[in-house]
């Protein structure tokens, strides 16, 4: 490919996940090729088992590939230490679950805020932050609110704020909609495509819904270890 690799938010090259059973190898992710460039919107898609959170797994820097390598920015996250791992994590990505995760104790707005204060950032200028990213994901009446005021769809909204608090170049997203119903679940996917469109925040995201997967700019199929342009 003619791109230069430094330009591409997200790649990976030759990637291949295996786990060794006994005397048996079971291949998950096999020669996998990926370059995700700014701003684009990526629904990866595939059958229970097929390797989707896997994948979103190794190009998170969560997991380490068997073979080949991933790359963030340009920086092979094969190469670095764990710490330098974490601060390429924490700079450029963003991670939304099925589960929102968030934490019960805290309101809306502290959930939010609490990436930028581990960050060691002025706890004013977090809140002041955070408070702007839930204005965003129309969420201004609930800033007060603790996770268990709000309804799902409202969960999900607050950890989208929280993974897109710090700007990050991409935002990674597994199944994100998949413990709400089908009206939450297109607001959820209306409002990160709405923040792509005004950030230019790249979006991957796992999905078993293809209806709402047809809304974005391409659809990967992971098919026996391997990715399949739908």
């Amino acid at each position: 490919m003619s791109e230069n690799k430094d330009t591409a938010v997200l790649s990976c090259e030759k990637v291949s996940k295996y786990f060794q059973e006994t005397a048996e190898r079971v291949t998950v992710l096999e020669n996998i090729n990926l370059k995700v460039a700014k701003g684009e919107q990526i629904a990866i898609m595939g059958r229970s088992g097929s390797g989707k959170t896997t994948l979103l797994q190794l190009l998170g820097g969560l997991d380490a590939p068997s073979q080949g390598q991933v790359l963030i920015k340009g920086h092979n996250l094969q190469k670095v230490n764990e710490q330098t791992r974490s601060k390429l994590r924490n700079e450029h990505l963003g991670f939304i679950y099925q589960f929102h995760h968030l934490l019960p104790e805290f309101t809306a707005l502290e959930n939010v805020a609490m990436p930028l204060l581990i960050a060691k950032r002025d706890w004013h200028e977090a809140y002041i932050a955070a408070k702007a990213m839930l204005i965003e994901v129309g969420l201004e009446p609930r800033l007060l609110h603790k996770p268990a005021e709000l309804s799902g769809g409202e969960r999900q909204r607050v950890a989208i704020a929280r993974a897109l608090v710090n700007n990050p170049d991409c935002l990674l997203a597994d199944e994100p909609t998949g413990n709400l119903d089908t009206d939450s679940a297109a607001v959820v996917f209306a409002i990160m495509q709405k923040l792509n469109r005004k950030r230019a925040t790249t979006v991957i995201v796992v999905t078993h819904d293809l209806q709402l997967a047809t809304k974005f700019d391409k659809i990967l199929v992971l098919k026996e270890g391997q990715l399949e342009i739908l």
